[in-house]
């Protein structure tokens, strides 16, 4: 399946989703990659890996870039050859990316029970106030947060950054798909609009 979700958030950021259902093969046929790619891409031992390392480069063909056109920086934090700001996820079979003008981050999560019994080490004081265990939507609440979190942490691109310490999710209601988020970090003060969906038992969350 090629594309399945286009999301305009705003004029100046777009989120593309793949759903990766094609073989290795498939996926590869019609790329060009460079050297350096081809390499980073044999030396990978998982196939979905491999397939979603192919996949975003089919979502970066549909935003008219190429496999050349991507780099990175010392921190391993992506760029486009134009300016333009770019951040990658995968999971499972949904790779993802959203560009925009300004920072921006993004992350796909399957929602899974297991997330709970690492709660405490990613939830803050001030989330587990406004989060309610016994809800019927605690694990997608808990991915939200998890899946905002890794799109903040994406988006500055420094090390030293604690989910738990640096960054606070506001409440927000499941429904609704829109929160904040806060990054208190050295003199980093910043809130960022955070926008998230659900399909199929992902969550997808980024933040601009």
């Amino acid at each position: 399946m090629p594309l399945y979700k286009s999301i305009a958030v705003n004029n100046e950021t777009h989120v593309l989703i793949w759903h990766i259902t094609e073989s290795e093969k498939e996926l590869n046929t019609p790329l060009t990659l460079e050297s350096y790619s081809q390499k980073r891409l044999s030396d990978m031992k998982s196939e979905i890996h491999r397939r979603a390392y192919l996949s975003v480069r089919h979502l970066l063909a549909i935003a008219q870039y190429t496999d050349a056109d991507l780099i990175y920086d010392e921190n391993g934090k992506p760029s486009l050859s134009d300016g333009v700001n770019i951040s990658i996820t995968h999971s499972y079979e949904y790779a993802a990316i959203i560009l925009g003008a300004n920072a921006v981050g993004i992350d796909i999560e399957k929602q899974r029970d297991k997330i709970i019994r690492i709660a405490s080490k990613f939830i803050s004081d001030k989330e587990f106030e406004y989060l309610n265990e016994n809800a019927p939507n605690y694990i997608k609440n808990l991915t939200v947060i998890w899946g905002a979190k890794e799109a903040v942490y994406k988006l500055y691109g420094q090390p030293g950054v604690s989910f738990k310490q640096h960054i606070i999710i506001a409440p927000f209601e499941i429904n609704k798909g829109i929160t904040k988020s806060l990054l208190s970090f050295e003199e980093i003060q910043e809130t960022y609009e955070t926008d998230f969906i659900e399909f199929n038992n992902f969550t997808c969350v980024y933040t601009f």
